[in-house]
């Protein structure tokens, strides 16, 4: 979604994926084995920096649309949860306790929160998870990714959106006096300023302040007191930045809406701004873009990028994988807009495909078993039992492949 995890695990992920290139495939007998990783989690590829955060993403999307997850991927869920509550990204000895030098952070922690609190029936988790959160709170109402870390948009946003969702009101939730509006709106670009109306990621090292379209989305959801899912806004879209200097949490929102809206206006999306893809489309950006300016004025506001992604999204979700294919989810989900008919794609469908089978699904195989078993297939029992073992390979090879799940 809009948080894809905090500079430093970037750079890591960026040092990790340049490296790969370089480094021949070894087919000999020495070689390592291909790592595996467990069945539970959606995707393939290294859970690393981005486990927690793409099965609460896939959980969360699927709960929009009324799939229910299987139960060992929520389950998995939670054993990635430390004893004080926090979530690292991912622990691959989920058995072992959390020392000093697990890396828990707050982005894992919110989105933990928000789909285990959609998903429902796991007071004792999230309250523990959204007690640690506070107790990592900034002097300046922030949250950094890493506790102790400074304040920026896109972390201090998702841990708004979890205490939101664990039935908290935001603007309570003080440290020294501060909440997370008053961090949001330090971290606002003032109107009289080049790009007057967006949010910076962090002031930079002079301490100014430069617009981030992936902290602006962030920033709008944080803003209005929502979370990773959002219903269709009311508000009525600025057209220019107004009330600069430090302005309420909703004209905030409202600027940062217009910041987005003006970057759209040309293409329908949003620019990369990594080193080397500069000029090419940021897909996850731009979904993101489309939950910010729906959830504060309705689908028509987001309608230009929406119909982009629906007709340029289909190969980077590919190869993204399940958070992306949940950012698209929710993008549609946000707008109204049916996710199994995106463009021509069933999204709800490609989801699942990259995880474990969801309770609906299993529940109908079973209940096509329990038919055959009674003599309502001329075939008999057998017959489907073959079958299905025949479609569980091939869905085996469809889950073997795909690339990392978010970034920053």
């Amino acid at each position: 979604m809009y948080v894809r995890h905090s500079a430093a695990v970037l750079a890591a992920a960026v040092v990790i994926g340049a490296a790969a290139p370089a480094i021949a495939a070894d087919s000999s007998p020495s070689a390592s084995p291909k790592p595996t990783y467990p069945a539970e989690l959606y995707g393939t590829t290294d859970p690393t920096y981005d486990g927690v955060w793409r099965q609460s993403l896939a959980m969360l999307a699927q709960d929009t649309v009324g799939v229910k997850p299987a139960p060992k991927a929520v389950d998995w869920l939670l054993t990635q949860q430390c004893a004080d509550g926090a979530f690292a990204p991912y622990r691959a000895d989920a058995a072992a306790d959390c020392d000093a030098k697990t890396l828990v952070d707050t982005n894992n922690t919110a989105a933990a929160v928000q789909a285990l609190v959609a998903l429902g029936g796991h007071d004792a988790a999230t309250s523990k998870a959204v007690t640690w959160l506070k107790s990592v709170q900034n002097k300046d109402g922030g949250w950094g990714y890493m506790p102790g870390g400074a304040s920026d948009t896109n972390s201090t946003s998702v841990v708004v959106g979890a205490l939101a969702a664990a039935g908290e009101k935001p603007a309570d939730v003080r440290k020294d006096g501060q909440s997370a509006y008053d961090a949001l709106k330090q971290l606002a670009v003032p109107c009289k300023d080049d790009d007057g109306g967006a949010f910076a990621f962090q002031p930079d090292k002079k301490g100014k302040l430069l617009a981030n379209a992936d902290a602006t989305a962030a920033g709008v959801l944080g803003s209005l007191g929502k979370g990773l899912v959002v219903s269709p806004g009311k508000e009525t879209p600025a057209a220019d930045c107004t009330d600069g200097g430090y302005p309420s949490p909703l004209q905030a929102a409202v600027n940062g809406a217009a910041h987005l809206t003006d970057a759209l206006a040309k293409d329908g999306h949003l620019t990369s701004t990594l080193p080397g893809a500069e000029d090419q489309p940021d897909y996850g950006n731009t979904a993101d873009a489309v939950v910010a300016l729906a959830a504060l004025s309705g689908a028509d506001a987001a309608e230009k990028p929406l119909r982009w992604l629906e007709q340029n999204s289909a190969k980077w979700a590919k190869q993204s994988g399940p958070a992306a294919y949940a950012q698209l989810i929710l993008a549609a989900h946000a707008t109204g807009t049916d996710p199994r008919d995106f463009g021509g794609a069933d999204l709800v469908k490609q989801l699942n495909a990259t995880g474990p089978a969801p309770q609906a699904a299993t529940k109908a195989a079973d209940k096509d078993a329990e038919k055959d078993e009674k003599g309502d297939s001329p075939f008999g029992v057998w017959w489907y039992v073959g079958i299905f073992l025949v479609v569980g390979i091939g869905i085996g090879f469809l889950l073997s492949g795909r690339k990392k799940g978010p970034q920053a």
